[in-house]
């Protein structure tokens, strides 16, 4: 198991906890002891600038790139009064690279085997095995059998010679 991902999964020990928290904050990530993790959490480039917002769920098998944010649409507001509840991010999701994920309301669900681009802004919940992609994210394609499909373009008609 990864130094990182080791870590993460040790940061609610009793005793040793906050050095967990401490350690995991040097590889610029933060993760805290809150958020529910699931076995076979994938962290890749050590994680760095990962932030997760204490009310999120990852499930088994989840993958993270470095950059990934999961949080509130709505900061400026005491949690308490946040109408965000929870982020939960379903069994084999992916998040690449600079991917934000930001709840607006109730809970913001990332469907079992999604994939949500580098530097994508989500902000709504996908269905399972959907590939998402832009600022905002939008639906671009879908997987199958572990690859992705995307619709193919429209092309022109040639034109006659």
């Amino acid at each position: 198991m990864p130094l990182v991902t080791a870590l993460i999964h040790r940061r609610r020990h009793r005793l040793v906890g906050r050095l967990v928290q401490e350690a995991l904050a040097l590889y610029g990530m933060e993760v805290p002891a809150a958020c529910e993790i699931g076995p076979g959490l994938l962290v890749f480039h050590r994680g760095f600038g990962t932030v997760l917002h204490p009310y999120t769920t990852l499930g088994a098998g989840v993958t993270l790139y470095n950059g990934v944010t999961i949080g509130r649409a709505d900061p400026w507001v005491p949690q308490e009064e946040s109408a965000m509840r929870r982020v939960v991010v379903e069994d084999g999701a992916v998040l690449c690279a600079g991917a934000k994920v930001v709840c607006k309301e109730g809970v913001l669900t990332v469907g079992a085997g999604t994939v949500v681009g580098a530097n994508a802004v989500l902000t709504r919940s996908t269905g399972p095995g959907e590939v998402w992609a832009g600022i905002p994210a939008r639906k671009v394609g879908v997987r199958t059998g572990g690859r992705w499909a995307c619709p193919a373009p429209a092309r022109p008609a040639p034109s006659p010679s």
